[in-house]
C-alpha cells in the first residue's frame, strides 16, 4: 500500500518534470522556427520596399538586391513547385520541395496591370540554422536531453522517498503495535501534518490502553473484591435456612450489602475516573457532608467526633471520587470501630488523618481500614493523592496525602 503511494508520487513528481522539459523543448523549437521566418520575411519586406522605391525614382525596379531573392514577372516563370502554390492567388507563401528547397515567396506590385507585378521567391535553404543545428548536433542535443531526463527522474526518486518516508516509519511502527501496550511514535516530534496524525494516533492508543487496563481491572475487582461479601451472604442465608436470622446474622447480611453497594460505587468511580473533570474544591465541604449522613443515620454519635480541620481545606481532584473516598473511609471506620469507638478528623501538613479506635470486645468483626484496601488506594492514585494506613492495637488511622490546589 505505501510503496503504491510511493510509487505514485514518483510518478507524479516524475511525469510533471519530464513534462515541463518537454514543454520547454517543443517552446523553444517553435520559437526559435518563428524567429528565422520572421528574418526572412522581413529580407522579403526590405526588398519589396527597396524595388519599390527604385521603381518611382527610375520607372524600372531592377534585379533584387540580395543573391538569394529572384525576381520573376508571371507566373509562369516561377519554380513549379512555388507555381502550384501561387495559382491560389495567394500573397505570400511558403513552400518546401522534396529536393531540399525552401521557397518564401512575396507578391509584389510596382503599379496599376499585371505587367507591373512581381513575383519575390527567395531560396533560404542556406538560411536555415535551426534545421542544420539540429542535424548537426542533434544527437548531444538528444543525449543532454535523455541525460537531464534521468537526473530529473533520480530527482524526483529520491524526493518521494525522503517524503513518504516518515509515513512508511509511521505504518511500520503502527502495524507493529500491540494493544496491550502504549506506543509513542517517533515521529510525534515533527512540526508537520505526519507529526500531528502521530501525536493523535499517540494519544489515541494511550486512550485505548488506559481503557483495556480500567476494563481489566474492573473484571477483577469485581471477581476478588465481591466474591467475599458474596460468600458472607451465601453462608449466613444457607445457615439459616427454615429459621429467621438472628441479630448477628442480621447485621452481618446488613455489612454484607452494605459492602457489595460502596464497593460497586468504588469499581464505577475507577473505571470512570479519567472521565471526570479534575478541579480545585473544598475538601471540608465534603468532609462535613458525608459527616451529617452519617449522623442523620444514626451511625455516628456527634460526641464521639474530634475534629481538627482548618475553615478551608482547599485541594485539587476530583470532587465525586473524593466524597466516595470520604464515605468508605468513615464507614469502615464507624462500622468496624464499634458503637464506642472514638472518631477523630484532623489535618496537618497536607495530609488528612481519620482515626477511630478499636472495640476489643468486638474483634470477631473488626477490619478497621484494612479492608477494601487496594481499592481505596487506587482511588486516591485516580486523583495524584496517596493513601496510607496504619494499625495499631487500640486503634486504626489513614492518612490521605491530598494534592493541595493553589
Amino acid at each position: 500500500m505505501f510503496s503504491t503511494i510511493r510509487r505514485g508520487l514518483f510518478a507524479a513528481i516524475g511525469g510533471f518534470t519530464v513534462c515541463i522539459c518537454v514543454c520547454y523543448t517543443g517552446l523553444a523549437l517553435v520559437v526559435a522556427y518563428v524567429t528565422e521566418d520572421m528574418l526572412v520575411d522581413r529580407l522579403l519586406v526590405r526588398e519589396a520596399a527597396s524595388m519599390t522605391a527604385q521603381y518611382v525614382q527610375h520607372g524600372d525596379a531592377g534585379p533584387p538586391s540580395y543573391d538569394l531573392i529572384r525576381a520573376y514577372r508571371s507566373i509562369d516563370a516561377l519554380p513549379p513547385e512555388v507555381r502550384r502554390s501561387m495559382q491560389a492567388g495567394v500573397q505570400r507563401a511558403e513552400v518546401f520541395t522534396r529536393t531540399g528547397q525552401h521557397y518564401h515567396v512575396r507578391t509584389l506590385d510596382l503599379g496599376a496591370g499585371p505587367q507591373q507585378r512581381r513575383y519575390l521567391v527567395a531560396d533560404v535553404a542556406p538560411l536555415l540554422v535551426v534545421s542544420a543545428l539540429i542535424g548537426d548536433i542533434g544527437a548531444l542535443l538528444l543525449a543532454v536531453a535523455l541525460g537531464l531526463t534521468g537526473l530529473a527522474c533520480l530527482l524526483a526518486y529520491l524526493l518521494a522517498r525522503r517524503l513518504v518516508l516518515p509515513l512508511q516509519e509511521l505504518a511500520q511502527q503502527v502495524r507493529s503495535h500491540q494493544l496491550d501496550q502504549a506506543q509513542a511514535f517517533t515521529a510525534r516530534l515533527r512540526p508537520d501534518e505526519i507529526g500531528y496524525l502521530a501525536r493523535k494516533l499517540g494519544d489515541t492508543s494511550a486512550t485505548l490502553h488506559a481503557a483495556l487496563a480500567r476494563e481489566h481491572a474492573f473484571t477483577r475487582d469485581v471477581s476478588h473484591e465481591l466474591r467475599t461479601p458474596l460468600t458472607i451472604l451465601h453462608n449466613t442465608f444457607g445457615q439459616a435456612s427454615g429459621r429467621a436470622l438472628d441479630r448477628m446474622e442480621t447485621a452481618q447480611a446488613q455489612a454484607g450489602l452494605a459492602e457489595i453497594g460502596n464497593t460497586i460505587d468504588v469499581l464505577f468511580a475507577l473505571a470512570r475516573a479519567e472521565q471526570i473533570a479534575s478541579a480545585a474544591f473544598d475538601l471540608r465541604g465534603v468532609i462535613e457532608d458525608c459527616l451529617l449522613r452519617l449522623v442523620e443515620q444514626g451511625l455516628l454519635d456527634s460526641a464521639r467526633l474530634q475534629l481538627d480541620l482548618p475553615d478551608r481545606l482547599a485541594v485539587h481532584g476530583h470532587p465525586h471520587l473524593a466524597t466516595i473516598l470520604i464515605n468508605n473511609c468513615l464507614g469502615n471506620a464507624v462500622f468496624h470501630g464499634g458503637p464506642a469507638a472514638l472518631l477523630g478528623l484532623s489535618f496537618a501538613d497536607g495530609v488528612l488523618s481519620v482515626a477511630n479506635t478499636v472495640d476489643t470486645d468486638r474483634e470477631g468483626g473488626m477490619q478497621g481500614f484494612l479492608h477494601g484496601q487496594n481499592l481505596l488506594q487506587r482511588l486516591a492514585a485516580a486523583m495524584d493523592w496517596e493513601l496510607g494506613v496504619h494499625q495499631g492495637a487500640q486503634a486504626y488511622r489513614v492518612d490521605i496525602t491530598v494534592l493541595r490546589a493553589a
